[in-house]
């Protein structure tokens, strides 16, 4: 009988508007916390292969060749390898649309999810997004110890424009947000999203911002305030209330601010008074801040203007991606 031999998972990327760092434990444990987000056309791609004898090759900015999981470095690998737990030599491979590291956009666990996708498949299992965002939150927090929250686990798996609440027990609550279809693609067009040439770790960044939420009261009603943004930004879009989108954003990235030093910085401040000041309603740096994306809202004709006064900043283009994590490709050939 012929065996599954190489599968292609495509699992998309982020763009988070409001919320973000109320996915973290050290405030979702005491209060629920929301975001709103929505997976991108941009894309990390990875590849499982059946390898012709037992070893495992893991390829990334270096390549591994090992005998078994627990000789791997690349720790996301090999709890996912752990997880899954393949019975034969395999081959792991990947491709990413945008640069991997410091972005923003959410490609750890853009990785994780796609890898975990592609894992079972070659197992001959197919499993939901809710696992595989479970999953790769299980890995990502509990297993590797990284100092992140769940937003992204979930937007990856599940795809589309999501509002996504995180409950003290530990459950997340995935919603559509239910707008017509000319809204949402008015949304589109008025976003603008410039890459500031700066990558950064986040880990260092949500370190110091979980501390914060435990330990510091204004910090903590700056959370308050973006969770229940979140919720402001779902209606205004529900509304049809686009402009009022852009200022609630711009009311969120306020706030955003004062939750850590290296959320911004001089030059990223500079920047977005620039954009304010050539027709930007409102904006932010997606992620954990520091750099990577510089998203902007402002009406389409203001975009040259815009661009024009920032020349250092690359403009890329993105459109919303209903789906989450899929598996494009599958050969079978061989046996495991």
């Amino acid at each position: 009988m012929e065996e599954i031999r190489l599968i292609i998972s495509r699992t998309p990327l982020r763009i988070s508007f409001a919320g973000g760092g109320s996915d973290l434990a050290a405030f979702y444990r005491q209060e629920p916390g929301a975001v709103l987000s929505t997976a991108i056309n941009k894309y990390i791609y990875i590849n499982v292969n059946k390898k012709f004898d037992d070893q495992i090759r893991a390829s990334y900015s270096i390549t591994e060749i090992v005998d078994s999981v627990d000789q791997l470095q690349h720790e996301l690998i090999r709890e996912a390898l752990t997880m899954v737990r393949p019975n034969c030599g395999i081959e792991i491979t990947s491709i990413s649309d945008i640069p991997s590291q410091g972005t923003g956009l959410g490609s750890s666990s853009t990785y994780t999810v796609g890898l975990l996708n592609s894992l079972f498949a070659h197992t001959g299992q197919h499993v939901g997004a809710e696992r595989l965002a479970r999953g790769a939150c299980e890995i990502e927090i509990e297993r590797c110890g990284k100092p992140i929250g769940k937003q992204d686990q979930y937007i990856a798996a599940f795809g589309g424009l999501q509002y996504i609440r995180f409950n003290p027990d530990e459950s997340v609550f995935v919603d559509p947000v239910i707008c017509a279809p000319e809204t949402k693609m008015k949304l589109q067009q008025r976003l603008l999203m410039l890459y500031t040439g700066m990558t950064r770790s986040a880990d260092t960044i949500l370190k110091e911002q979980s501390l914060n939420t435990e330990n510091d009261h204004k910090k903590r009603e700056s959370l308050r305030k973006m969770t229940r943004l979140a919720g402001e930004l779902r209606d205004a879009l529900v509304d049809n209330d686009l402009d009022g989108f852009g200022e609630i954003l711009h009311q969120g990235w306020m706030e955003k601010r004062n939750l850590a030093k290296g959320i911004s910085n001089p030059k990223i401040d500079r920047w977005y008074e620039i954009a304010r000041q050539q027709g930007a309603i409102g904006g932010k740096v997606l992620g954990a801040g520091g750099g990577g994306f510089l998203l902007l809202y402002a009406h389409p004709e203001n975009f040259p203007e815009i661009m024009h006064a920032l020349p250092e900043l690359k403009p890329v283009s993105m459109r919303f991606e209903p789906q989450g994590s899929k598996i494009i490709y599958v050969e079978e050939n061989g046996e495991c």
